[in-house]
């Protein structure tokens, strides 16, 4: 249900605030009981979140052949050693709990002859244990999870509200322990901003790869969460790894469309314009190694050969198999005049998955009281250095219900808020210069995407942050000087964050898992993250693991 509320009526009260509409959220919103009073807010659409773009699964042990055992080494292994090991078995364990979570609200997933949940396998995984439904899982879960919110009368939905900064009471000069009030938020369609007030605040809005020329991500990731919860005063980790889907549809009319990893999964091989498969001269997996490997892979050999792509190719397999295996990719692949079980796929890395996010606790807590992030906008520690496919989805209902039961333990009713000031915007004037943000908007792209891609080196990571200081000073004048507007608001976010990921990449002195740099190929002995200290961008690498090194 959408709120329509009088002008005036600009200030909400809830007993928790969730932003954020994809797995994450609405897992929280699900599992919080139903005395709860709960706003959603949605940055556009409700289903306009990464999880419905998600075409592989949700990776959980099911199967008798594979164990907890094996998915813990599997992710720890892809993640480069750098996982923490807590958060790892939490998310493990919670794979059979988080699958009947969303059989439970109804999610139709593909079944086998057998009337079995129908498991695939993709890269990095020893064994088949990913849940999907045909190869559109994440518009299954997002669609069926939205259903299931709307029609619950304590969950109060608000489309097209961009979340602008939270409120806390250390800012409002309030003594004692930093809470979180409630947050800022701008209505798209009123132009106004609104006041949101709750003891409890959660932050699920996705990554930040819209910092990347080319992204697989849809439009409303551009990182609001983790630089929110930043400036709030809030640790953020280990940015510097940005995970690169490594097949990204190469055309000019579908800038976006990803190729799912379970093509590569099921046999697809990549080939260069030659024909060559040329997987097999980096790693003995081929085709099967994990993203980061076959990533860089093709960003060698595009920048070797200057070409502009390369090729998937599944055409070996048998036509059934192709359109029941992958009957979405096929429909839309022939929508582009692609006909996949006759042609090769054009492909390219795109910026995919964001690793590193706002530190948060076994129970999705950040470090400030009431406030949690979760999914793609935390950093749990379950990814490290590189995200294994399908465990992130995983994560999502994972921390979303550990989140729910430590807000439902915490809650205290009539819980007061204090007096909490309006937003201000009488001292600036309606900007007439959008073509500044969208400059902006784009030189930052190009800059990330250039100097702190697939490959690095300390040189290109000096000059991009060069740049970007000089956007941040241009785009914070803007900001003190002009009303509030989504693009405004996004871009203000963005850079921040880009300052993030090329501030952790400057400090980690070594390759390890997504972050690749040419002037330290070796890996470093000690296992270490990157702590962001606000607010003053100072890092510190505390290690990994250690107690039970």
């Amino acid at each position: 249900m959408r709120m329509d509320m009088p002008n005036q009526q600009t200030i909400h009260h809830f007993d928790v605030i969730i932003v954020g509409s994809g797995g994450a959220g609405l897992s929280l919103a699900l599992s919080l009981p139903s005395h709860f009073n709960i706003a959603v807010l949605a940055k556009s659409t409700l289903t306009d979140a990464s999880t419905f773009y998600a075409q592989g699964g949700v990776a959980a042990v099911l199967d008798e052949m594979d164990s907890l055992e094996q998915h813990i080494d599997d992710t720890m292994i892809a993640g480069a050693q750098l996982c923490e090991m807590d958060a790892v078995k939490q998310t493990v364990e919670g794979g059979k709990p988080s699958v009947d979570f969303l059989l439970k609200h109804g999610v139709q997933f593909t079944l086998d002859e057998q009337e079995q949940l129908h498991l695939t396998r993709e890269g990095g995984h020893s064994q088949r244990r990913i849940i999907h439904a045909a190869d559109a899982t994440g518009r299954a879960i997002s669609t069926t999870l939205v259903q299931r919110a709307q029609e619950k009368q304590n969950i109060h939905i608000f489309e097209n509200y961009i979340a602008i900064d939270l409120i806390c009471s250390k800012k409002l000069g309030h003594a004692g322990e930093n809470r979180a009030l409630g947050l800022y938020a701008l209505d798209e369609h009123t132009e106004q901003v609104h006041t949101f007030l709750a003891p409890f605040t959660a932050l699920a809005c996705g990554g930040a790869m819209k910092a990347y020329l080319y992204t697989s991500n849809p439009d409303i990731a551009t990182g609001d969460g983790i630089a929110m919860a930043y400036r709030a005063g809030c640790r953020v980790a280990n940015m510097e790894f940005n995970q690169f889907h490594p097949t990204c549809l190469y055309h000019p009319q579908a800038r976006s469309f990803l190729i799912t990893e379970a093509m590569r999964g099921e046999g697809a091989y990549l080939r260069l314009p030659d024909g060559e498969r040329f997987m097999l001269r980096f790693d003995e997996r081929a085709e099967l190694a994990p993203r980061d490997i076959v990533a860089r892979a093709i960003d060698y050999e595009i920048k070797r050969l200057g070409i502009r792509h390369v090729w998937l190719d599944i055409t070996h397999k048998d036509e059934d198999f192709i359109k029941e295996h992958f009957p979405t990719l096929y429909a839309r692949l022939l929508e582009l005049g692609i006909d996949i079980t006759k042609e090769m796929i054009p492909v390219v890395p795109a910026a995919h998955y964001t690793c590193g996010g706002v530190v948060v606790d076994e129970n999705s807590q950040t470090d400030i009281a009431g406030l949690y992030a979760i999914g793609e906008t935390s950093y749990t520690g379950l990814h490290g250095a590189n995200r294994m496919a399908s465990n992130s989805l995983l994560e999502c209902f994972v921390y979303g219900m550990s989140a729910a039961k430590h807000i439902q333990e915490n809650f205290k009713a009539n819980q007061s808020i204090p007096e909490v000031p309006a937003w201000d915007d009488s001292q600036v004037t309606n900007p007439d210069e959008d073509v500044v943000i969208l400059q902006n908007w784009d030189e930052l792209r190009q800059t990330m995407w250039n100097y702190v891609g697939i490959v690095r080196t300390t040189k290109r990571l000096e000059r991009a942050l060069h740049r970007i200081e000089m956007l941040k000073k241009e785009i914070t004048e803007y900001y003190q000087d002009y009303q509030v507007s989504k693009n405004l608001i996004e871009l203000r976010n963005l850079v921040m964050v880009s300052e993030m990921i090329v501030r952790c990449a400057m400090q980690r002195k070594e390759s390890r898992g997504l972050h690749y740099t040419l002037d330290y190929p070796e890996q470093l002995p000690e296992l270490r993250k990157t702590v962001l200290i606000p607010p003053s961008f100072e890092v510190e690498q505390p290690l990994v693991n250690a107690a039970e090194v």
